[in-house]
């Protein structure tokens, strides 16, 4: 198993040095589900607050550009890609972000930082509806490029 990076020898959280690292082009792609009831799902075409999707991917954008400022130990990376998609379903929002960089480290925190404000966006455009919604299954579904190498979640069956 390897080695938690960010703690050094002591024990004590610290920023990881990737300046020995070369910069190469690095991609994640992230996910989230927002589970809505079919009140809501009906509703979302209908909101006084905008289209809660189009502000959704809007947000998950800026999000991923904001991450280091959110999560204390990220690095500040040049994005070169940033992309939110929705979809409606049956039950819910599918939400799929991708972020890629050319850079000594990856961008897996932006994508994930993406997708989770996008999902917070829907609930909070839409918990005049429904407080009871929730947001289930952020994740890295996968990663390219880097020391670590690459990355695919297997798929459901």
């Amino acid at each position: 198993m390897a080695k938690l990076s960010h703690f050094d020898s002591s024990g004590s959280a610290r920023m990881v040095d990737v300046s020995s690292k070369s910069a190469s082009r690095r991609e994640a792609v992230a996910s989230a589900f927002v589970a809505l009831s079919p009140k809501v799902l009906a509703a979302l075409p209908d909101n006084p607050k905008g289209n809660p999707l189009e502000v959704a991917r809007f947000a998950g954008i800026q999000a991923a550009k904001k991450t280091a400022d959110l999560v204390p130990m990220c690095h500040p990376l040049p994005l070169t890609f940033v992309d939110v998609q929705t979809e409606t379903t049956a039950d819910g929002i599918s939400i799929r972000s991708s972020v890629a960089t050319t850079a000594p480290t990856g961008v897996e925190m932006e994508a994930l930082t993406a997708a989770s404000v996008a999902a917070l966006t829907i609930y909070d455009m839409c918990k005049a509806l429904d407080k009871g919604i929730v947001i289930q299954n952020i994740r890295l579904e996968k990663k390219t490029g880097g020391k670590s190498g690459d990355f695919q979640r297997p798929e459901r069956s």
